[in-house]
């Protein structure tokens, strides 16, 4: 079989491919929402409970979905789930109880939940460190942009036939995106497209330390007694309630306290998100450039992970500003700061654990991740009412500083411990 020139960009790009379409799904219902309640009379009490079944799913479903990828294998790990999940959001259409839909979203939720941890392994695996930073950047894009593709799509399903047709159609492409998986994806070690040379680069670039052999079954509790993670825990922890303010507030803010119209909302309300595309790609060559230069590949990433923490400060502006476009461009600098440091805490997941780990991995700091956001979220809604949203703005622009703080104390490059080994770096 012919070999493909720089396979492994194809490799990101497919899985950047499949994260647009799983953060596709996963915005259908928000997007759907008026026309649903509309039709169904299910209050918004009733639909916050849906909602919060797929959150609560997911914070849950990242560690197990990242260990169930490290034990039965990438190609077919990720196939599963995103057969799970496209079927899942096609059954929303089967529904029309407010019981039904948050079983359906429980069950997506749970399964969309294997979409960072396999980006990250994959990028782990098919790339040199020095480029994975970049490669995570690339295919974590694909979070944004499905949040921008949703509406138009799911908008001209509604209008074209049903909401039920929406997530049939969401649904099924899905399906397709696992077919897909499945029948392009392989590891560098079986992939017929790669070259000789190829594979050569992507080896001799990566940690001989983290590349482990080992019949062992992928432990929890090794992964756990590691500082490295914690490390990563926490700062995720503090950083993602920025991300679910953007993704779940910002719109209500740019109504309530900004007084923007309909027509302006659309104008306005995806520029955080394209910012946030460009923060991901930034992030990989902030880094390499700062690698580049004599830094360590750690240090790199602390560092690049520093500067998005200083950056975000500028969201607590928001709370004092009076000018509506200077608080998107505020608003819209978050974005880009937030997916610039959380890139970076994702991809260290890679850097810092072996191949047989970093999935489970990846998807327990997840969980630390969604958990903190979920917490902010409900503090929100218990207070915005009486205290606004200036402070909640203001806390945003001090978490990420507390994170690099706590990631600069306890990562640690030299070493990787576990109960089963220890691993010194080359």
């Amino acid at each position: 079989m012919k070999t493909v020139q720089k396979f492994r960009w194809s490799m990101i790009l497919l899985i950047c491919a499949i994260t647009i379409i799983n953060y596709l799904d996963r915005t259908a219902l928000g997007v759907a929402a008026p026309t649903i309640l509309e039709t169904t009379g299910i209050t918004k009490e009733q639909y916050s409970w849906v909602v919060s079944a797929f959150q609560l799913a997911y914070t849950i479903g990242q560690p197990i979905m990242g260990f169930f990828i490290d034990t039965i294998g990438l190609r077919l790990g990720f196939a599963i789930c995103a057969i799970v999940w496209g079927l899942a959001t096609m059954g929303h259409a089967l529904t029309g109880t407010w019981q039904g839909l948050a079983f359906m979203r429980g069950i997506m939720g749970f399964s969309e939940a294997s979409a960072i941890p396999a980006g990250i392994k994959t990028a782990s695996i098919w790339f040199p460190a020095k480029e994975r930073g970049i490669a995570s950047g690339i295919f974590n894009m694909g979070t944004s942009f499905g949040a921008m593709l949703a509406p138009p799509l799911i908008t001209w399903c509604i209008l074209f036939q049903s909401w039920q047709f929406a997530f049939v159609v969401s649904g099924s492409l899905a399906l397709i995106a696992a077919l897909a998986w499945f029948t392009f994806y392989r590891d560098p070690k079986d992939s017929k497209m790669l070259s000789a040379e190829e594979r050569a680069y992507i080896e001799a670039g990566q940690e001989k330390y983290l590349d482990i052999d080992t019949k062992e079954k992928v432990s929890v509790s090794s992964i756990l007694s590691q500082r490295n993670f914690w490390g990563i825990g926490i700062a995720r922890f503090l950083a993602d309630p920025a991300w679910g303010t953007i993704n779940f507030w910002v719109p209500i803010f740019f109504v309530e306290t900004l007084h923007f119209s309909l027509k302006e909302i659309a104008m306005f309300v995806w520029l955080p998100f394209l910012m946030a595309d460009l923060g991901c790609l930034a992030s990989g060559f902030v880094a390499k450039f700062l690698n580049d230069r004599g830094f360590s590949l750690i240090r790199s990433r602390l560092i690049t992970f520093s500067i998005g923490a200083v950056l975000m400060m500028t969201i607590g502006f928001v709370s004092i500003v009076q000018n509506p476009y200077l608080a998107v461009f505020l608003v819209s600098l978050g974005g880009f700061s937030h997916q610039l440091l959380s890139t970076v805490a994702s991809t260290l997941g890679g850097d810092l654990f072996n191949k047989k780990q970093v999935a489970t991995a990846v998807g327990m700091a997840g969980a630390c991740a969604w958990t903190g956001q979920l917490i902010f979220n409900l503090f929100i809604g218990a207070f915005v009412g009486i205290i606004g949203f200036g402070p909640f703005f203001i806390a945003l622009a001090f978490f990420d500083v507390i994170g690099a703080v706590v990631l600069w104390i306890f990562i640690r490059e030299n070493k990787i411990e576990n109960s089963n080994f220890q691993l010194e770096r080359n």
